[in-house]
């Protein structure tokens, strides 16, 4: 006689985190969509902002940028992430150094960690979960309108202050206090 035991229900599937080139496909994708981009009403004093479905459970957002202005220093939290412009000229400061995310107020950063970058209509990019950056709109006269997508969803932003080379940090955002 033979004595079976029932097999345990499979698990259910869960689908793979986005890889950035996803994001980014994903950003660019929507950022060509010129109706949807229509559809961002601007406004000239602060940014507005739409948010979006996007691929595989990640957060994304489209954001229109009046003249000279930006986000300021920051960090996503741990996700990963990719933008895209889709009208306008933005610019993309970051730092190519790596930062710890705990037990620090105050970094002096070393010469050569900045890095400037132009996207204009069409460009985008891609980075990593440890990245820190601000993008600006600093045209005088003319809206930016920029697509982004962040996997995980934003867990929380950390806000930096920058004289030199000193970055310090100001404030730790959670979701519900940047919407």
């Amino acid at each position: 006689m033979s004595l079976s035991t029932p097999l345990p229900a499979p698990a259910p599937a869960r689908s793979a985190a986005p890889a950035t080139s996803r994001l980014l496909d994903f950003v660019r994708r929507t950022a060509a969509d010129s109706e949807l981009i229509r559809s961002l009403p601007l406004d000239p004093e602060g940014r507005t902002w739409i948010r979006l479905d996007g691929p595989g459970g990640s957060e994304a957002w489209l954001i229109g940028w009046p003249p000279g202005t930006g986000t300021g220093w920051h960090d996503h939290g741990g996700s990963q992430g990719a933008f895209a412009t889709a009208a306008g000229l933005l610019t993309e400061d970051s730092l190519a150094a790596r930062l710890p995310t705990e037990g620090w107020k105050t970094l002096e950063l070393a010469d050569g960690v900045d890095r400037t970058r132009q996207l204009a209509r069409g460009d985008g990019r891609a980075f990593g979960a440890h990245h820190v950056h601000q993008v600006l709109n600093e045209s005088p006269a003319e809206h930016a309108v920029s697509v982004h997508a962040y996997y995980p969803p934003l867990p929380l932003m950390r806000r930096y202050s920058r004289r030199g080379p000193l970055l310090r940090l100001e404030q730790v955002e959670h979701p519900g206090e940047w919407e």
